[in-house]
């Protein structure tokens, strides 16, 4: 068996490696930037520092990113080992499907967990809990993604994914909305068809009580697409060694171009704009996905560059655990207690960043001490 089809098997390292430098942005890496515009006072950070917050309305910005690539990389690694179970007799398709639907209701219960941390906790009061959730909706494209890669086609599933942006595309912009008009997508989303499916058949509250939840019903149909992209970018890598493994690198690399071109041509009509989801986002999202894996590919698996990468690698292998930590586990509060006497006594243009450091740091820890114990903990 080939080098490449054992890397396969095993999951490609670049895959973790992607998925942990998706993440590190949200554990506090976003920081880095404000805290070296305050060492060096050079505006240039301050230009990054803006690529770290998500855009108010319609645009795009790298923070924007993070969320649809973690999606698209659910799919990829179903593409990596597709499988068909449709002709299996049902007695031998019901643990896949009951081990699927448990993956969905926790992590949707983690989603409505994640929501109500940072000291709150969730409400006992039904009509005061947020369901919708970035957890949820990564559960519920995965979720029908897998469904489709189990029980449909390769060509149905293209189909499918066309049909799902398309169809998006039409609906929010052509149909009108009941009492409204068609293709209101005006700041805010309130006349939108997504404000109308959140406030009529959303329980509880949207992120803070606005019309629509930006992880909403009606949203959460196009962020399929992006898992079935990844999907796509999985195959397509599962079958490198007939192709060759750098010619893959590099069309995959090519796709993403094209991806990004169609979505901002897209976005003349149909704007980009990450809290409705709308399909030229979509195309935004899956290019620098494609991009980001090409490059991760390349450098972490045909280069072999893991160690490297090894701090995303960590954080790639325990990703959820470390997602929900960062909403029900004050690390700020633990690594200034470890290391804010170090933080005191450097001169104050330095303790911003040795702030952020000490952050990530003790959150790297302890995903180093799972990673070298073998606890990998996934849902």
């Amino acid at each position: 068996m080939s080098d490449t089809n054992k890397k396969t098997k095993k999951r490609l390292a670049s895959l973790d490696a992607l998925r942990g430098f998706d993440m590190f942005w949200i554990l506090g890496g976003e920081k880095i930037f404000a805290a070296l515009f305050v060492l060096t006072g050079w505006a240039g950070w301050k230009v990054a520092e803006a690529q770290t917050l998500h855009s108010q309305w319609h645009g795009f910005t790298f923070y924007d990113l993070i969320f649809p690539l973690f999606i698209f990389l659910s799919g990829v690694a179903m593409g990596l080992s597709p499988k068909r179970i449709d002709h299996l007799p049902f007695v031998e398709r019901k643990p896949i499907y009951i081990k699927a639907f448990k993956r969905l209701l926790l992590l949707c219960f983690f989603g409505v967990l994640y929501n109500h941390g940072w000291g709150t906790g969730v409400p006992l009061n039904p009509e005061e809990v947020r369901y919708a959730s970035v957890l949820g909706r990564i559960a519920v494209a995965w979720f029908v993604a897998a469904m489709l890669v189990w029980h449909t086609s390769f060509r149905t599933q293209m189909f499918t994914l066309a049909g799902i942006l398309i169809g998006y595309w039409v609906w929010l912009c052509f149909i009108p909305v009941p009492g409204g008009v068609a293709g209101d997508l005006s700041t805010g989303g309130a006349g939108s068809w997504n404000a109308w499916f959140d406030t009529n058949l959303l329980p509880g509250i949207t992120y803070q009580n606005k019309p629509m939840d930006p992880e909403g019903i009606l949203s959460s149909i196009p962020a399929i697409a992006n898992a079935l992209f990844g999907v796509i970018a999985g195959r397509y890598i599962k079958q490198a060694q007939e192709r060759g493994e750098w010619k893959t690198a590099v069309i995959l690399f090519a796709a993403g171009l094209v991806a990004l071109a169609a979505g901002w041509l897209w976005n003349m009509v149909f704007p980009v704009n990450k809290d409705l989801w709308t399909s030229s986002f979509v195309m935004v999202t899956v290019g620098w996905s494609f991009i980001l894996l090409a490059v991760f590919y390349a450098v972490v698996d045909l280069l072999n560059q893991q160690r490297a990468a090894y701090l995303f690698v960590i954080i790639g292998a325990n990703s959820i655990v470390i997602y929900l930590a960062s909403s029900l586990v004050n690390w700020e509060y633990i690594s200034r207690s470890v290391f804010g006497g170090f933080i005191a006594a450097v001169p104050a243009p330095w303790q911003p960043l040795i702030g952020v450091f000490a952050l990530l740091g003790v959150q790297l820890l302890v995903l180093h001490w799972l990673y070298k114990r073998k606890i990998l903990i996934s849902v």
